[in-house]
């Protein structure tokens, strides 16, 4: 039998450090210390290498030559690149899903769609973002295209390092809202133009409004995200 062990092993770790990444855990330029976070896990330090060089090759992580591994940043040229982009590929999502959708596929967008509602209601803005994540994967899924899905998928890795924190910005939680009833308006009425223009100008307001939250200085979101466990990993048998 063909060993598997440690390819297992060094996935699911990378899969920890990823989700410790996208939840700040690990901020965004900060240096990864590989022995504590071995010792956390409960594994050697082999595994842990492997791991962060898969989330090097996704850009997540910088492995840096006599320095060690540090959690990859975000330019502001970075973000005015992958913005355009993002707005172009989810816009061509909605454009397709709103196309294709039955009234059974509405019908889960509405039940994601209200508990945006209910989120934003209730001021929570870390579940309205964690909703607002799984609409857009929705409708993603909804396009049917696995060739936009993959690469829209890989761009959307990036934009998680950012935690959604243009929602801090004061109104851009209100005016997220509203464009996503745009977003459902185009959906019901089967209006693809519009659902592929709606979407585009939502992910563009996004970076306006990230690009004004962190021109005033405010204080980027830091604390760790409920539900993250820090639980030792356990290799699996072959």
């Amino acid at each position: 039998m063909d060993k598997i062990t440690p390819l297992i092993l060094y996935q699911e770790v990378a899969e920890r450090i990823r989700q410790r990444i996208y939840s700040h855990h690990l901020q965004p330029g900060e240096w990864i210390d590989e022995q504590a976070l071995a010792q956390s896990f409960g594994i050697s330090r082999t595994p842990l290498r492997e791991a962060l060089k898969v989330l090097n090759s996704e850009g997540l992580v910088v492995l840096k030559p006599r320095q060690g591994c540090f959690v990859a940043e975000l330019t502001e040229q970075d973000l005015d690149e992958i913005f355009p982009v993002m707005a172009l590929l989810e816009g061509r999502c909605a454009h397709d899903a709103s196309h294709k959708a039955t009234a059974a596929d509405l019908e889960v967008l509405d039940e994601l769609h209200a508990r945006m509602e209910g989120f934003a209601a209730a001021g929570d803005i870390e579940l309205y973002y964690e909703q607002n994540y799984l609409f857009h994967a929705e409708v993603q899924k909804l396009a049917g295209n696995l060739w936009l899905q993959k690469t829209v998928g890989d761009l959307r890795k990036f934009l998680k390092l950012l935690r959604g924190r243009q929602l801090y910005l004061p109104g851009r939680l209100e005016d997220s809202l509203k464009e996503h009833r745009l977003i459902m308006d185009a959906f019901h009425n089967q209006d693809p133009c519009a659902a592929e223009k709606i979407m585009y100008d939502h992910l563009m307001a996004q970076r306006k409004a990230l690009a004004v939250y962190d021109s005033k200085g405010e204080v980027k979101l830091t604390k760790p995200v409920r539900g993250v466990r820090h639980s030792r990993l356990t290799p699996k048998a072959s």
